[in-house]
């Protein structure tokens, strides 16, 4: 019989496999890789990688283990989860950076009360 072990998992740890994953995710795209090409570095399949980053709990450790290597060599599972790596630190900084622009006569309009 095959178990899903989302379905058996408590609540608060099928959230730390998410944030895990969603983790794993923001390092690939601040590295500027893709999906598919770093799960073959790692060898695994995109669909792995996939259930990789959407948090999945039944991924085995060490496939979250070879993903992780595949994006950074060397970087450890803790420093993941501190989030110290300097290309998330730029890509927040790029995300946070949007210019404002002036409302157009239309919208000023709309908002007029």
């Amino acid at each position: 019989m095959k178990v899903t072990q989302s379905a058996v998992l408590d609540p608060t740890l099928a959230a730390e496999a998410k944030r895990l994953g969603a983790a794993l995710a923001r390092l690939r795209i601040a590295r500027g890789m893709k999906q598919d090409q770093t799960a073959l570095r790692a060898g695994l399949s995109r669909n792995t990688a996939y259930r990789l980053e959407k948090g999945d709990p039944g991924i085995a450790m060490g496939q979250l283990l070879r993903y992780l290597d595949a994006i950074v060599p060397g970087k450890k599972l803790l420093d993941l989860l501190s989030e110290t790596d300097p290309a998330l630190a730029a890509l927040s900084a790029k995300e946070q950076r949007r210019r404002a622009t002036e409302l157009t006569k239309r919208e000023l309009d709309e908002i007029d009360f």
